[in-house]
Parts: C-alpha cells; structure tokens; sequence
C-alpha cells in the first residue's frame, strides 16, 4: 500500500466555493423520498445511487436541506474516496487530504466509521487510523493538531466503508438527521424519526391533512411517540433541524454564520400554530405513554398532541373519518408466531368493525400479515427498519350503512351456551378455572380455558389445532380471526388478557418447554383451598391441568395423615392438594428443574415448605420433598430402601418422553407395565395407585399386572367440563390383588 492514495481519489475542494457537489444518504427504500425533499429545496443536478443521493446546492440551499429535510440520514461534502481500505489506507487517504483548508486548528473534530470492509475487523481501528492521518496533516502543514472531542465537536468527519471501497467526507449536519433531539434513550425496538416521517409521507398525510384539515390523525400503539410527534411537526411546518441542538459544523471553513441566523429566521418564520383537533396516540404501556407524553414537550407539540392509555384492540375511533398510521408489534418486539396472530386477527376485525371510512396505514413485517388482518391492501410500499425489510400496507377502510355482522356467529352461540350451563355448575361447585370450549365446531378447532385470578381478573387460554389441509389457509384464518373476535365478545374478556397459542403434534417433552414470548405475566388462582401459580404465555401448558381437577380433590381428600407419591409431578399441585389435606407426607419426582421450582413455589404460596434435592441421595425425604431425577431411574433405585412405601401413588406420565438428560426414551404403550410394577413395589398393601394417560387409543395391559388390579374409574375423573367424548384422560384405581 502507498503511502498517499493516487490523485484521483482526491476530491476537489475549494474553500471559496459558493456552489458545490453533496451527498445526502438515505435508508432503505427512502432515497426517492430524499430526492423529492431536496428538489423541493432547490438542489439541482440529483443523482441516485448505492452511496445516496448526489446534488448541487450553493451554501443557502445546503442549510435549507439541513433544516427541512425530514427524511434523510446524513448531508455530506465528500473528500475523498479510495480502494482496498485496510488501516495504512485510512491513514494515508485521511493525510494526503488538505485539512487546515476545510477547518481551522481551533476546532474540535471527531471521526465516525460506518460500513463493513474485509480489511477492518473493527471499525474503531479504522476510526484511529483516520483521526491520526487528519492530525499528521494538520502537524505537517502548521506544526500543532486539532484537539479531538467525540461527544460534541465542531466538525465531524465520516469515513464510510463500501466493501472494497471506502469514502471520506465532512459530515455537513454534524451527527445522524434522524435525531431530532426530543426523544430520549427510547422504548423497546423504537423508530426512527426520518423512517416515521417516511411513512406519514407515503401514508399521503400531508396531503390528507389539506383536503381534511378536520380529520384526526391515531396511531394506537405509539410507544414513545415517534409518528405522533412528527405527523404534529409536519402539521405545524416545523422543520425538523429548529430542534436539533449543535445543528451545523460549526468548525468548517465553509460555513457563514450570517447565513445560518437568516435561514433560522426563514424557518422558524413558516412553522404556523396548529388549528385542528388534537394528534392523538395511545398505547397499552403506561411508561410508554409518559415517554410519548415528555418527548412531545422537547419537541415543542405537546399543545396539538395528546396521548393516552389504551388498548388499540378495543379503542373506539375518535371520528367518523380520518388517518391512522402505526407501527404495530412485531418479530422480537412482540414474541412468537401466535402472539403475531392473535395480534393482527384482532386488529383487522376491529379496524373492519369499528374504522369505516378511515385510512390505514400499517408498517408490518411481513406481507402475510395483510391475510391474518383479513384486510386488502390498497399500495405497499418496502422499508427498512434497521436491517429489518418491512412493508408499509395502506387500507381504505370502507364504511358500512349497515352496522357490521356479528364474527363467527354459529361460534359464537354455541360458546354462549356452553357458557351458560358451566358457569352455573362452576358457581356452585366452587370452581374458578375450566374448560369452556373443545373443538365443539369443527370448523372451529380451538381449546378455550376460562382462569380466575385470586384478584378476580379473567384470562382466557386459546389454544388452537391445525385445520385439516383440505382446509384452505385464507379460510381457516378468516374463521380464527371471527372466533377470537366473537370470544372476547362473549366473555367480556380484555384482549390482553386472551392468551392464544397454536397446538402442534408434540414431541418428548416439548409440550412443557419454554415458548418465546414478550410478556410472561405469571398469576395465583384458587382450586378447593389451594393457591396455584398459572402461567399462560411462556410454556405451552399452563402449569395446571384442568382435566385433573377431580383427581386432585379426590387425592387432597384421601390423604389426610397418609403418605403421597408424585411421579411424573410437574408442578406438583396434586401433592398441594395433599398436603392441604393433611398428608403425612408427599414426595414429588421430576427430572425438570424449571417445574419443580415451579412446584416449590406452589408449595410456598400455601405457606408450605418443600426442598428440592438430588433424587439420587439416599438420605430419607423430608415432609414435603421435590426430587429431581428421572422417574424411572429413580424407582429403580428405591425399590429396596427401608421405609420407602406409601399409601397413595399418583402416576401421571408423558405419552412419550426423549429427554437429553436420559440415556433412553419413553413410550407409554410400550412401557407402561414394567413402570407400573416398579411404582406399585413403593405402595402399601392397602394402599391405592392411580395410573393416569393422555394418550389417545391407549390399551391397559391387564394380564401382564402380576399382583395388581386395576379398575378404570376415568368417568369418576372427569368433571363437567371434560365430559364430552373423547375423554381428555384415561384413569385406573390399581391396588394389589390380595387388598380387600
């Protein structure tokens, strides 16, 4: 590498230049946007490509794009550009350049390094290089060097890494345009304010706003603001740079103060009070709500916005007519697939039932996401937000002369009466949580559980089953989207308490991992005197198996000064129910770390204490004791320890089970025997064990129970929510043979 990159990769600059050549950088998808903003500004000669936007502007339409652009990145004055940009050709490309003719020595200057190069595995390095090449200039042509200042200097300097190629250049506007200066550190996934202007451009609200000067403008999930704040700069005519401390470079030999005061001036001369009503934003999170409300105030519009807490799956329009842009959750800021569905199935039916006559507009990640809302989308437009590609969908919401027809009705009156009749035998059988609907329709596959907080609060847990594939995809969706409308409909449940998950054929264990999710809200219910943790977002289960509600009151009833074991216990709320009953003793074996302190929680909230060990410890269990250890292996290893018997054995075990933590797996079929015999060996002879199974089909071997009987008492554990065929669960009463 040469010491001083070759000539032409240095750019002509002239000091005394009343008209030059700049570069405005723009993020995906927004440079034809950036174009319009500078022709409308008096640039001339625009040229797009890879790099930005090229222009021509003498020094007043230069600040004009400063302050009014609301849309693109950076201005910049390119310096130089050069191949191959490995650290010596940062440094020599920076040292070659004529830097005491762009800034004085008294200036302050800092370097950014945007981009990727194969050469530099660290843009900080490169950073570096560059700052020593200005000051080894600067020494070589006036004998000192500028001192550096990287939070707020009077001349910043970009050096932008292209691959192979690498470009260096005095960034005009000091910093990235996009910061406004009225936000703070930002909520969770914010936008961009020249990506939330793009989209109020593309959604046609100023335009909008001068046919309509009376229509309101909502975004209904404004986190911290963003769209409301600069719909409300673009109402007012604010020019975007008014608000932007430390605007210019203030360093560069080029710029002319005078001209800067009167182009402020000019600016702050056009921004016009604000006549119409109010911009209006809401969002669930409270916190986001005050953000939203205190940037608003930076940005000097707090008198024409006002932001509320809402949810937008129940808001009620503000008009007859008028704009709504937003940028709904999603991908990481929301969680998994089924939260994205519940979502947008929801958000199309109350758009259609509730926004007639409104425009909408909705950045979204995907365009798959027009299908779940059920909505047709009349333009799109790509984006990026970040590295994330998204779609801006635009909807004309159409309004009705007629008021809209209930979703999913043949749905919606079988969950009434299905309603009507449990919650009554609910009432009087003291019960707060149960099954309110099972794939009653076939059109509508869905599990429907109903869960009473201990402070009264209402969830519904959704779980649906895949249409069968004769089903078209656009219909089952269309059915999804009016079931879960018509269910929080019926219930009077708020949508975010609606817990709704998608049911998949499991594997192993699966059913009980972890789900990828946003909000894990975790909450108490009471069943016959127990307090039970529920938690019904982060795993596919809740934590509680409604179906086994009978067995465990029969357990907490039976048990009173006797010995329970729990094998298979998950979060042992059968030995809960024991030990509230009186048990003697109650052990719970369980190779999953996550649910056995779920288990001792339980224990706790009931003022209990259990303790968690090692299964494989010889020492006697205590009162209440969580084992960890594989059941099997577990059995296997206690069949002959003295005094290990009980009367009361609750087997529950997984239809099928491939755990890494053990060498083999599990099918219950196929190994439900010699699992039986194990567990029965621990039982006392007037004892009882009761074998439970969810598997569908399941045959008990009968012959093969050598010493055992075993009586089928699942109708006596069903309760009145689970009666209707098949049965959820299959249930034994197994005693040894010789027991009276």
């Amino acid at each position: 590498m040469t010491d001083t990159p070759a000539d032409d990769t240095i750019l002509p600059y002239d000091p005394a230049a009343t008209t030059r050549t700049y570069l405005a950088t723009a993020a995906g998808g927004l440079a034809p946007l950036v174009t319009r903003e500078l022709e409308g500004f008096g640039a001339t000669d625009l040229r797009e490509d890879r790099a930005g936007i090229h222009f021509r502007a003498d020094l007043a339409t230069l600040y004009r794009c400063l302050l009014g652009s609301r849309v693109a990145s950076r201005i910049l004055l390119p310096l130089a550009r050069f191949d191959e940009p490995d650290g010596d050709a940062c440094h020599a490309a920076s040292r070659a350049l004529d830097w005491p003719a762009v800034f004085g020595l008294g200036a302050t200057f800092a370097v950014d390094v945007t981009g990727k190069s194969s050469h530099i595995r660290h843009t900080h390095f490169a950073g570096v290089r560059v700052k020593d090449g200005i000051a080894d200039a600067f020494r070589a042509a006036t004998g000192e060097r500028p001192d550096v200042d990287a939070a707020d200097p009077d001349v910043r300097v970009l050096l932008q890494l292209q691959g192979r190629q690498a470009q260096l250049s005095l960034d005009i506007g000091n910093g990235g345009l996009h910061r406004r200066g009225y936000r703070g550190a930002g909520g969770q996934a914010p936008l961009r304010e020249n990506l939330a202007a793009a989209l109020l451009i593309r959604a046609g609200w100023p335009e909008h706003l001068e046919a309509h000067p009376d229509a309101p403008f909502l975004d209904p999930f404004c986190g911290s603001g963003t769209l409301v704040i600069e719909a409300a700069l673009m109402a007012t005519r604010t020019a975007p740079g008014l608000l932007r401390a430390g605007f210019r470079a203030r360093g560069w030999s080029g710029h002319d103060a005078e001209l800067w005061d009167r182009c402020l001036a000019e600016a702050r001369d056009t921004v016009r009070p604000w006549q119409g009503p109010p911009l209006l934003g809401s969002d669930r999170d409270r916190g986001a709500v005050a953000a939203a409300r205190k940037a608003a105030r930076a940005a000097g519009v707090d008198d024409c916005t006002r932001f509320d807490q809402a949810d937008a799956l129940t808001l009620e329009p503000p008009a007859d007519h008028g704009v709504l842009v937003s940028n709904p959750p999603y991908g990481e800021r929301i969680g998994n697939t089924p939260e994205l569905i519940k979502l947008y199935s929801l958000l199309g039916e109350r758009l259609r039932s509730a926004f007639g006559g409104w425009h909408v507009a909705l950045l979204v990640a995907d365009t798959t996401d027009s299908q779940r809302l059920g909505l047709r989308a009349s333009h799109k437009h790509r984006f990026y937000n970040g590295t994330l590609a998204c779609h801006l969908l635009q909807f004309e919401i159409h309004r009705r002369e007629e008021p809209p027809a209930d979703p999913a009705p043949d749905f919606a009156n079988r969950l009434q009466k299905n309603l009507r009749h449990l919650t009554r035998w609910a009432r009087r059988q003291g019960i707060t949580c149960y099954r309110i609907y099972d794939s009653d329709l076939a059109e509508y596959p869905l599990q429907i559980d109903r869960y009473e907080a201990e402070d009264g609060t209402l969830h519904l847990h959704v779980q649906e089953f895949a249409a069968p594939a004769s089903v078209e995809p656009a219909r089952a969706e269309a059915r999804l989207r009016g079931a879960l409308a018509a269910t929080l409909e019926v219930t009077g449940v708020e949508p975010a308490h609606l817990h709704y998950k998608q049911r998949r054929a499991q594997k192993g264990r699966s059913q009980y991992q972890r789900a990828e999710t946003a909000e894990a809200a975790p909450f108490t219910v009471m069943e016959h005197g127990c307090r039970l943790r529920v938690d019904l977002d982060a795993y596919l289960d809740s934590g509680l198996f409604l179906d086994h509600r009978p067995m465990r009151r029969r357990l907490q009833e039976e048990c009173r000064g006797l010995r329970l074991l729990n094998l298979f216990c998950y979060t042992a709320a059968v030995s809960v129910h024991a030990a509230i009953g009186g048990a003697r003793q109650t052990v719970s074996v369980d190779l999953s770390n996550t649910y056995l302190e779920w288990a001792e929680a339980n224990f706790r909230a009931n003022g209990l204490e259990a303790e968690i060990r090692d299964g494989r410890s010889r020492r006697q269990p205590g009162t209440h004791a969580l084992l960890r250890e594989d059941v099997v292996r577990w059995l296997e290893g206690t069949a002959d320890t003295p005094g290990m018997v009980f009367e009361r054995i609750f087997l529950d075990p997984p239809t099928f089970s491939n755990s890494k933590r053990t060498e083999d797996d599990f099918e219950v079929q196929r190994d439900h025997v010699p699992l039986i015999l194990a567990a029965a060996r621990l039982l006392t002879p007037d004892g009882v064990l009761y074998f439970s199974t969810n598997r569908r089909r399941f045959e008990l071997d009968h012959a093969a129970l050598t010493g055992l009987q075993a009586r089928d008492i699942t109708r006596e554990t069903l309760d009145e929510d689970f009666r209707r065929p098949p049965p959820p669960h299959r249930c034994w009463a197994i005693t040894p043979a010789n027991a009276e």
